[in-house]
């Protein structure tokens, strides 16, 4: 009875400390952005550190996601995804979604959806730890940061200013203010945004909490 009590109580502590990790950062704008290390769906191992020198977005998507379906459906993200990349601006689609929630793909199905979608991001990211989507304190999908050439984070928030409910649905996304696009030119300059920050909206990203 004793050894069982023993590891019951062992197994609350460890879980206790699993839990504790699940913990979502909240990097300062201006500052330097968190570094990481994630395989994309192409098996490559993608650094951040390695973009030095160059601009570099965030996105963390969920292609379940009802406000992520309208934004690729519409052909919004792929558009913005299109122009930051002509301006050779690293776009980097992350999932953190873990598996067997909304949201997780396999390598394969990742490569299908951008080519289904016809998107243009320069990797998709596979986070199903959700670490990446820890340390950034990623919260919805989408949710958009953008990183100077210096790696200092720049813009953390909402892709535009349509934000969440019925309103979004019925919204044109075209006539949205784009606080990711209205501001590429300027993230190229490696200064101080004009909008730092603003509330996310959609979907909450899928991490294992268990």
């Amino acid at each position: 009875m004793k050894n069982v009590i023993t590891n019951l109580l062992f197994l609350i502590f460890a879980n206790s400390l699993f839990a504790a990790e699940i913990i979502l950062q909240n990097p300062e704008v201006n500052k330097e952005a968190p570094l990481f290390s994630v395989i994309d769906s192409n098996g490559m191992q993608i650094n951040l550190a390695d973009f030095r020198g160059q601009p570099v977005i965030l996105e963390w998507t969920n292609h379940e996601c009802p406000y992520v379906a309208k934004h690729y459906s519409e052909n919004n993200m792929q558009a913005l995804q299109k122009t930051a990349q002509n301006k050779e601006i690293v776009w980097l689609s992350i999932i953190s979604s873990t598996p067997g929630e909304q949201g997780h793909v396999d390598a394969n199905t990742a490569n299908k959806l951008s080519k289904t979608r016809d998107a243009y991001p320069t990797h998709v990211l596979l986070d199903e730890s959700g670490e990446v989507g820890m340390k950034y304190g990623a919260k919805t999908t989408p949710h958009m940061f953008m990183i100077d050439s210096n790696g200092v984070l720049r813009y953390k928030g909402a892709i535009d200013d349509v934000g969440r409910g019925m309103q979004f649905f019925s919204a044109s996304l075209q006539d949205a203010f784009n606080y990711v696009a209205t501001q590429l030119d300027a993230l190229q300059e490696a200064g101080q945004l004009q909008i730092g920050s603003t509330n996310p909206y959609g979907c909450s990203v899928k991490y294992n909490y268990d």
